[in-house]
């Protein structure tokens, strides 16, 4: 492609509204530009890049035994409605109606229409396994898009799905799917863990998330400083046991704390440590109110609750609930006296506070000398906080460290949720009537290119890994007024391509250091300058990853190039 007949708008200042470095590098080389906030346009060097990493994922899920389909990205809110996520996916789903007051979604997922599909088409366990896969734009309205690329609105997405007739069948593509996801990220080059994670608002339980080591992820790792253990800070499960004080407990006794809340300020309010005081909270758990308790020093997993009471969603209940509920305020509110219908449930850290420290359910008072074995005897006990770093890992191989991530793949077993509530069923060769048993797998396409560019970068501008760059080669006459330049700039622009190679062609009547500062932006693997000796036939090689460079005959270039993209 010669430049002068494609679109790269290059920029020479960072934008100001671009905080990481794969946002401020994808718009200054010209690869995105935004429309709104959280809405972007691909350039065609960012198409080339996305054609690129869509066709690794086609090979690979052509070989998991995945066949590739498209469904429509607007969705009926019946079927929503029928899997019961209409109400409780949330606000990021993008509803609307239509002339005739109909209710619409843009598909911020497929698992509705999927199963719909095949519950209508797929009658036999005859036909069972079948994986299907499509690449398409979703939708979704967050509240505070950001990092250009890494939380939008609109983004690209590869979505499979794969239907079972027995849990068996689902493990085994499953751990198909898990590997080929492994093969397109190693392929992409990019620096990944595949960690064990919270199945959120899909369902299902058995999930891993493949997150791409960055600074600016959003989601944190825990992993070990000595084995291959690795999850998300939410799964990741803490210690079940502590060291327990040998002191006699005491006489429970109320105490006036005024006006003091917070963990941090009752401690300090009655000179003792965080670890004796036992953090009490009101969750709303589905429609039903669950009491979770925590040691003052630890920080309470929500996902951990929600997934212990077996509910879709638990969140911290809003002080006007722990007010109509507990008839307390919040900052004062303890596990003594609570209604029969509110569950009580605490961290196992818990069980190792003696003469302890909790709200009296009485604004401006607190409890000391607490002991949760002899005053909460209804108790229910269990891993309820986040891991911290220092912990034992899991695996019993270590300590836990902390790294951030970009979720870039999730993959789901979703067992019958899907199938049970919207009726997808198959006869098994009794002819009896089953569930489909379901699997969903997703990837991040323009979320990965942007990870790759987090991973590849300099102070110049993007370094493509060979696999996924727009083009192979950038050919730069420095002087397009010079004939012998010209006319050796054209020769290779033509040999290089009937060779297989993509070449960029900077045939543009612009400076030098202009041609060159674009070149190091876009960052294509080999540029190829023609310069004053042109007319010998002698051309500079430079290459992106290294900065090294060297002078060679113009002949001697397809053995170069064959030996960096091993052709």
């Amino acid at each position: 492609m010669k430049q002068s007949m494609t679109f790269i708008p290059t920029l020479r200042e960072v934008p100001a509204d671009a905080d990481i470095k794969s946002h401020q590098l994808l718009l200054r080389a010209g690869y995105i530009r935004q429309n709104t906030s959280g809405i972007y346009s691909y350039m065609p060097l960012a198409a080339k890049v996305l054609q690129k990493i869509q066709n690794i994922i086609r090979e690979e899920m052509e070989n998991a035994g995945a066949a590739e389909l498209l469904m429509p990205a607007l969705q009926q809110s019946e079927l929503w409605q029928e899997s019961g996520r209409w109400y409780s996916y949330g606000p990021e789903l993008m509803r609307f109606r239509d002339r005739h007051n109909r209710e619409f979604a843009l598909g911020a997922t497929h698992e509705e229409v999927i199963t719909s599909l095949l519950r209508d088409e797929v009658k036999s366990y005859k036909r069972l396994p079948l994986t299907l896969y499509q690449i398409q734009s979703k939708f979704r309205d967050e509240k505070r898009p950001r990092f250009g690329l890494l939380r939008g609105r609109e983004f690209i997405m590869k979505d499979a799905y794969s239907f079972h007739s027995s849990q068996e069948s689902l493990d085994e593509v499953y751990d198909k799917i898990f590997q080929a996801y492994s093969n397109i990220f190693s392929r992409c080059g990019l620096d990944f863990r595949a960690v064990i994670a919270d199945s959120g608002a899909m369902g299902g339980k058995d999930t891993h998330e493949f997150m791409v080591l960055s600074e600016v992820g959003e989601d944190t790792i825990a992993y070990s400083d000595t084995s291959k253990y690795a999850a998300n800070i939410e799964m990741a499960p803490a210690p079940m046991e502590y060291e327990k004080s040998n002191e006699e407990p005491k006489d429970i006794e109320k105490v006036e704390t005024p006006n003091q809340k917070t963990i941090e300020e009752v401690a300090a309010f009655l000179n003792v440590e965080k670890e004796k005081c036992i953090k009490t909270l009101l969750f709303k758990a589905d429609d039903s109110f669950v009491l979770v308790l925590v040691r003052g020093d630890y920080e309470i997993n929500d996902i951990k609750v929600k997934n212990l009471v077996e509910a879709r969603t638990a969140e911290l209940a809003a002080q006007e609930e722990t007010k109509e509920v507990l008839n307390c305020v919040t900052g004062y509110v303890g596990p003594l006296n609570i209604p029969t219908d509110v569950k009580v449930i605490a961290d196992y850290s818990v069980q190792s506070v003696v003469n302890g420290v909790c709200g009296a359910n009485e604004e401006n008072f607190h409890y000391v000398n607490i002991n949760p074995d002899r005053d909460i005897p209804s108790i229910q006990y269990a891993d309820l906080r986040f891991i911290e770093e220092g912990d034992a890992s899991p695996d019993g191989e270590g300590s836990i460290k902390f790294a951030r991530g970009i979720e870039v793949g999730h993959v789901f077993k979703l067992g019958t949720r899907y199938s049970v509530d919207m009726n997808a069923m198959y006869l098994d060769e009794n002819g009896r009537s089953q569930p489909m048993i379901m699997g969903c797998y997703g990837i991040g396409v323009s979320r990965t290119m942007a990870s790759i560019v987090e991973q590849y970068n300099d102070e110049k501008g993007i370094i493509w890994p060979l696999s996924v760059t727009p083009f192979d080669v950038h050919v730069i006459p420095v002087n397009v007024k010079s004939d012998d330049q010209v006319a050796l700039s054209d020769k290779l622009y033509k040999d290089l391509k009937a060779k297989g190679y993509d070449v960029l062609y900077d045939d543009r009547a612009e400076r030098a250091g202009v041609k060159f500062a674009d070149a190091d932006l876009i960052g294509l693997p080999v540029r190829i300058t023609v310069g004053k000796r042109a007319g010998e036939g002698i051309v500079e090689v430079k290459f992106r990853r290294n900065g090294e460079s060297q002078e060679i005959h113009a002949d001697e270039l397809p053995g170069l190039l064959n030996d960096l993209f091993l052709r």
